[in-house]
């Protein structure tokens, strides 16, 4: 329990250094580093071979993904957000976007869209989910906001053998040498920056 609570204690103070330095950041550097990135994307995952992609909207200093986000519209693809489980507490859910997608704020003051009958999608039937993170490693560990909401809702793509590929977006200045970890923490596939794609499996 000990080893534990210093453990979290570690990440906490990660986290705090981390989005820091992420939300130091200016626009322009933000701007920059979008583009960047999806250039990298491109290059060195699955996305452009892919035709379903789970990503994000971008917040609190998170690399923003809108490029890549006008590049699968733009390639036929369809986009998928994720949205908080409106049942199952520390879970999510992955809805289509579109570009008119209507949508609202959740509690932590992120837009995602309404959910509908019509508009979830199964893990099955995802091809590539992009993650946000706050400090990552070249060994493909993911610190997140501290919630647990990714590594419980993508459980199962390891659990189950899933196909889906698991892929960390981050600032450059967001790596750190080595991340402590925990067996419920899902690793990722690999990681990309604007600047490099750090492969992991």
């Amino acid at each position: 329990m000990q080893k534990q609570n210093v453990q979290e204690d570690c990440r906490k103070v990660y986290r705090k250094v981390y989005r820091k330095k992420r939300q130091a950041l200016s626009y322009q550097e933000q701007s920059i580093a979008a583009h960047d990135l999806l250039s990298v994307c491109i290059a060195s995952t699955t996305l452009s071979q892919v035709k379903t992609v789970a990503c994000y909207i971008a917040n609190d200093g998170e690399i923003n993904p809108i490029a890549i986000i006008d590049y699968c519209w733009q390639q036929g693809k369809s986009v998928l957000l994720p949205v908080l489980h409106p049942f199952s507490k520390g879970h999510l859910l992955f809805v289509e976007y579109h570009p008119h997608s209507p949508t609202r704020k959740n509690c932590y003051g992120i837009e995602e869209p309404i959910v509908t009958s019509s508009n979830l999608s199964t893990l099955a039937n995802i091809e590539l989910i992009l993650t946000p993170l706050v400090a990552f490693d070249a060994s493909g560990n993911r610190l997140g906001m501290g919630g647990g909401y990714y590594d419980r809702t993508i459980a199962p793509i390891r659990r189950d053998s899933l196909p889906t590929k698991l892929i960390g977006l981050a600032h450059t200045c967001q790596q750190t040498d080595m991340l402590l970890t925990d067996s419920w923490d899902i690793p990722l596939d690999g990681i990309a920056t604007p600047e490099q794609f750090f492969s992991v499996s």
